[in-house]
């Protein structure tokens, strides 16, 4: 058994290096073309990005000469004018320090919060109590006047009709 395993494995190695080969045979030709193809765009490419950087780092330099240019040159700046600027950056301080100080405490903000959310509170209420009130206000009896009650007061009758007909006054009637 042994025997038959090991045939069995240079079998499928020997497969596999025709396989191998056969592969390496068709697929390369193509490989080899796409990359005729792809290498002088790449290189274009390349070169345009080395020309962009090369472009950049020339701007860039010329930039910091500038710059240091510039530095060199504020140095002389006369004694007037910087003791102008250092007036003008006391009174901006001195603005700021006044603006700062002029704070409310904490307590009293909370405070003004916490009398604000009970008015609001308060007239919350009473808006939801007028509601309440005028949801129940048609089942409320209301007053009449004297002569609307007459109207729906029952009227004694001056006849009654008895069991066999006859109409009789009431003060004809005797109580039985």
């Amino acid at each position: 058994m042994r025997n038959e395993l090991g045939q069995s494995v240079d079998h499928f190695k020997r497969a596999a290096s025709i396989a191998a080969n056969e592969t390496s045979a068709t697929v390369a030709p193509k490989i080899n073309a796409a990359k005729d193809r792809v290498q002088p765009a790449a290189t274009a490419a390349k070169d345009a990005a080395s020309q962009s950087w090369d472009s950049a780092l020339a701007a860039l330099t010329a930039a910091s000469e500038t710059v240091r240019h510039a530095g060199k040159t504020t140095k002389k700046v006369s004694k007037r004018q910087l003791k102008a600027e250092q007036k003008q950056a006391r009174k901006l301080q001195k603005k700021a320090e006044k603006a700062v100080g002029r704070k409310k405490s904490r307590t009293g903000r909370l405070f003004g919060y916490a009398l604000l959310g009970t008015a609001v509170g308060v007239g919350a209420a009473y808006v939801a109590r007028r509601r309440r009130e005028a949801q129940w206000d048609e089942y409320e009896p209301t007053t009449r006047t004297g002569a609307d009650d007459a109207a729906f007061e029952p009227t004694e009758p001056t006849a009654y009709t008895t069991s066999n007909g006859i109409v009789t006054e009431q003060s004809k009637q005797e109580p039985r």
